[in-house]
């Protein structure tokens, strides 16, 4: 019998051995004093490069709050979106804060917190357009060239919905979007927040904002699968600033003061 307990103490013991060195990315970055966000900084207002260089943003602040709360610095790694996922994989940040739709597809190979906001697809189209084009489902012919960024939401969306229109992605959003200014493709497609800027400081007068978002997006922080613990306490942290204030006034910074862009490029 004490033979049996000692191997079961033993594997108890190893068991919480373990899990103690899998704690998760949340306990990792405190023992590291350092939370490693991956994003590319190239997605308004969320975030993005200013004319200084530094990276800004409504998602970016959040995250600020979130390292404040941990106690640790923040530390934003630059990373392309289209792989930013095997990027997380092979361990080069702890998460993804990166204006990341949370799809089912996705959750397949992450674990999501829960969404911080959420968006949803709208269009920009060449001025000349307005009135023919409505909403997406107008577009939906060989007639028309689409566009978008790769690797996001924005490209599933016009190969799913709009698939018999002319595709072409590009590696950052204002690329693409002035391949519409230019009159090389007719509509971009791309999440609201985007767009609703956008239309404004790329588009040059040659741009229709359809502000109509046509499908449902929560954004939220992206983690490895089986990562609980650092889940739990994103949720709590994104529950406290909702309650305190916090979010709010992050949000309305970003959403509905416009001083920001002054630091644009």
């Amino acid at each position: 019998m004490n033979k049996y307990l000692s191997m079961l103490l033993l594997g108890v013991t190893a068991l919480v051995a373990v899990n103690a060195a899998h704690a998760g990315a949340i306990d990792d970055a405190v023992k590291r004093g350092t939370l490693k966000v991956g994003m590319d900084p190239t997605y308004m207002p969320f975030e993005m490069t200013n004319k200084r260089g530094e990276i800004i943003g409504f998602e970016v602040d959040i995250l600020k709050a979130m390292a404040k709360a941990m106690g640790v610095k923040l530390e934003m790694v630059s990373t392309g979106y289209d792989g930013i996922i095997p990027a997380l994989m092979t361990d080069k940040f702890d998460m993804i804060g990166s204006g990341m739709t949370l799809t089912q597809e996705r959750n397949l190979r992450l674990n999501f917190s829960e969404p911080f906001i959420v968006v949803g697809q709208t269009l920009l189209i060449r001025k000349d357009l307005e009135g023919t084009i409505t909403s997406y489902k107008d577009l939906n012919t060989a007639d028309y060239r689409i566009t978008s960024k790769l690797g996001t939401t924005g490209e599933m969306v016009a190969k799913k919905l709009i698939s018999k229109a002319k595709y072409h992605g590009y590696d950052n959003e204002q690329e693409a979007v002035l391949d519409v200014v230019n009159g090389k493709a007719d509509a971009f497609i791309y999440d609201a927040p985007y767009n609703v800027v956008a239309v404004n400081k790329v588009g040059n007068g040659k741009l229709v904002f359809l502000d109509k978002p046509f499908t449902y997006e929560p954004l939220a922080f992206g983690l490895k699968k089986g990562d609980y613990d650092s889940i739990n306490f994103i949720n709590n942290f994104l529950h406290q600033i909702h309650e305190d204030g916090t979010y709010d006034r992050i949000h309305d910074k970003w959403f509905k003061d416009s001083a920001w862009l002054k630091d644009m490029e």
